[in-house]
């Protein structure tokens, strides 16, 4: 690790350890900490004392001018929150590429994809929450997890990061007549139930 990312890393555990305490010693903090869901509502709060938590591990800091521009899928400007911007990287007859940045996004209430199309994504940065209509309970999905979405299996997303957003890479093809294989069974995230 580079000294720099060394003091990066220093200085949110800083500001961690800062704001930990700050709750310990105002019991109305901590009640509001306490009733946090998720980690964006703690990073909110941390910021509304003073203190930013929210960086993850590698992502570059866009005040210090993070490089932006096709070449780079990580980087660009977050799309307003609620949507969601897809950038076409590869077309074929039987492939499509597609580069998707959400930011806090959902599916609109009762709305579900049902494609003819096999699907496969990737998370490149953020995370999200993904529903299956034949599954109870909606999957959480981190930097690094793919899942691979069988033609006709419905399926909506329930949330996306907010600014900077959530970053997809999702690859769409009609699978041959004959049927196609999947990944092996140690793959992180299929689509079949658990």
């Amino acid at each position: 690790m580079a000294e720099e990312q060394l003091q990066a890393f220093l200085e949110k555990v800083r500001q961690l350890n800062a704001f930990v305490a700050l709750s310990e010693a105002r019991p109305k903090l901590r009640d509001a900490l306490a009733a946090c869901s998720n980690h964006h509502e703690v990073v909110a709060l941390a910021r509304e004392q003073g203190y930013e938590i929210g960086k993850r591990w590698g992502e570059p800091d866009p005040a210090q001018g993070g490089r932006a521009g096709a070449d780079n899928l990580l980087q660009s400007p977050c799309p307003p929150a609620g949507q969601e911007r897809l950038d076409l990287l590869l077309e074929s007859p039987c492939l499509r590429l597609e580069r998707i940045h959400s930011c806090a996004h959902c599916t609109a209430p009762g709305q579900w994809y049902d494609q003819p199309e096999a699907e496969w994504v990737l998370l490149l940065r953020g995370s999200a929450r993904l529903r299956f209509e034949d599954e109870d309970e909606a999957r959480d999905l981190a930097v690094g997890d793919s899942l691979l979405i069988t033609p006709g299996r419905r399926h909506r997303v329930v949330a996306t990061d907010p600014d900077p957003g959530t970053l997809w890479l999702a690859c769409f093809w009609t699978p041959p007549p004959s049927g196609w294989r999947s990944a092996p069974a140690s793959s992180p995230l299929t689509d079949s139930p658990p």
